[in-house]
């Protein structure tokens, strides 16, 4: 799931990467940043990343399955 400025870079809100039985987020993130460049890059920069609604304590070596969703939260601003 892509949201905000993540979604806005990429185009889209979602999308599947393909896995081959399992993987590490971030060979996803980088799966991600060759689909949709330097402008989605510098976002994911600043951005969380949650693996099925939870920080993954392990970073980028967090092992993902297919079917595991990865949410990128970019920074929001507002507020009082």
């Amino acid at each position: 799931m892509l949201f905000a400025r993540a979604r806005e870079a990429a185009g889209r809100g979602h999308d599947d990467v393909a896995l081959d039985g399992e993987s590490t987020l971030g060979a996803v993130l980088d799966e991600l940043r060759t689909r949709y460049g330097a402008g989605f890059a510098a976002v994911l920069d600043a951005s969380r990343v949650w693996v099925n609604g939870d920080e993954p304590v392990a970073g980028d070596a967090t092992t993902v399955h297919a079917g595991d969703e990865v949410a990128v939260l970019p920074p929001v601003s507002g507020g009082c």
